[in-house]
């Protein structure tokens, strides 16, 4: 008994063994190496991209251009926005809350502006420009057509 199990141990060995380099002799039969003279012989001229034959147009005629590439545009910045004390007081400026100058500081005058432009739109008069007061005071950051020919706010005294 002991002779025959050493006997098939002996032969599924032996049939592993082969059976391994057969597989490996056959991968490196698919697989041939790539010389200088195959490299050469790759098709190279395929073209990469259609061709696009542009025809010269007629004079006076009016040709339209294709599309060749889409227009990127910027992401929104992450996070909610915050916008800067010069586009603060240029808004309020416009909106007529702020009488003083454009300096790109938040002090008492364009606190109270804010104050005021809140109370007058309803808003949480906090003095701070948040999310909600942005939303309502960014429409007068640059006086275009229809914020110029709307009236602008009061002020309540």
């Amino acid at each position: 008994m002991k002779k025959c199990l050493v006997i098939l141990t002996t032969m599924l060995f032996g049939i592993y063994i082969f059976g391994c380099a057969k597989k490996e002799a056959a991968m490196e039969e698919g697989q041939e190496q790539m010389t200088m003279e195959t490299l050469a012989t790759v098709n190279t001229t395929a073209p990469l991209a259609p061709e696009v034959k542009v025809s010269q147009p007629k004079v006076g005629a009016v040709q339209a251009t294709p599309i060749t590439q889409a227009k990127l545009v910027p992401l929104p910045p992450a996070g909610p926005y915050k916008p800067t004390a010069a586009k603060i007081q240029t808004a309020l400026k416009n909106s007529g809350f702020y009488t003083g100058e454009v300096d790109s500081k938040i002090g008492p005058k364009t606190k109270k502006a804010i104050e005021e432009f809140q109370k007058a739109n309803d808003l949480k008069a906090d003095g701070k420009v948040g999310p909600k007061t942005w939303a309502v005071l960014s429409k007068y950051l640059s006086p275009e057509p229809s914020v110029a020919a709307a009236a602008p706010l009061k002020k309540k005294r």
